[in-house]
C-alpha cells in the first residue's frame, strides 16, 4: 500500500512502497520485449514531464514532481494486457485500451491518482461523447487529463512513439499533423498546453 507523506495543493501526497521500475517488472516478468520498450519509452516521457515541472516551479507554480515522475513511468503500463505483437504484448484487448487496463492494474496496487493518469492519456484526451460516435472498444466516459500534473503528462506522452530505435522526439509540425486527423480541437488543446508548458518554442 502506498504511504502519505503529508500535502501538495491541498492533495495528499502518496510515496510508494514499491518503484515504478518494480512494478513494471512485476507484471513484465515474462515479456522482456515489451519491458524494454515500455522502459525505454518511459524514460523518455519522465524526462521532458520533468522537465515541464520545474520549468512551471521556476514560475511559481505548484507542480507534484514526486507524482510525475512516477505517472509517467507507470501511464502504458496496461499494454501488456493488449494484443500488440510488435510492442511484444500478446494479451487479448485492442490497443486503445491500454489505458483502462492500466487504470484497472494500478487501482488494484492502491493507486488511484497513477491510475487516472493511465486512462486520461490517449492523445489530448477523450469525451464520452467521442467514444461513443467513434465506437471505440472503451467505456463511454470522459477520459480527459483534468489536474496540472495529468496534462504535463499526456502532452510529454504526444513527443514520443513506442518501438522506434533510435526513438527522436516528433516536432510540434508532426504531432499537430497527427491530432489533425481526429479534429482541429485537439490540436487547439495541444497549442494551448504548449504555450503553457514550453512557450519559447514553436
Amino acid at each position: 500500500m502506498p504511504v502519505s507523506t503529508g500535502k501538495i495543493n491541498g492533495r495528499a501526497k502518496v510515496k510508494l512502497k514499491i518503484s515504478p521500475a518494480e512494478l513494471i517488472f512485476k507484471y513484465y516478468s515474462e515479456a522482456p520485449q515489451a519491458k524494454q520498450i515500455l522502459l525505454d519509452h518511459s524514460r523518455l516521457v519522465t524526462r521532458k514531464a520533468l522537465k515541464i515541472g520545474r520549468y512551471l516551479q521556476a514560475q511559481g507554480i505548484s507542480v507534484d514532481l514526486q507524482f510525475i515522475a512516477e505517472a509517467a513511468m507507470l501511464h502504458d503500463i496496461g499494454m501488456i494486457l493488449t494484443d500488440t505483437p510488435e510492442l511484444g504484448c500478446h494479451g487479448e484487448g485492442n490497443y486503445l485500451q491500454h489505458g483502462v487496463r492500466g487504470k484497472e492494474i494500478l487501482e488494484k496496487e492502491g493507486l488511484p491518482k497513477h491510475a487516472r493518469v493511465c486512462e486520461r492519456h490517449i492523445g489530448v484526451g477523450l469525451t464520452a461523447d467521442e467514444i461513443r460516435q467513434q465506437q471505440l472498444p472503451l467505456p463511454p466516459r470522459d477520459m480527459q487529463p483534468e489536474t496540472l500534473e495529468e496534462k504535463i503528462i499526456c502532452y510529454a506522452d504526444l513527443f514520443y512513439s513506442k518501438g522506434e530505435s533510435p526513438n527522436p522526439e516528433k516536432t510540434f509540425g508532426e504531432i499537430r499533423e497527427k491530432l489533425g486527423k481526429y479534429g482541429q480541437n485537439k490540436v487547439k488543446v495541444f497549442e494551448q498546453w504548449r504555450k503553457m508548458f514550453e512557450p519559447d518554442l514553436r
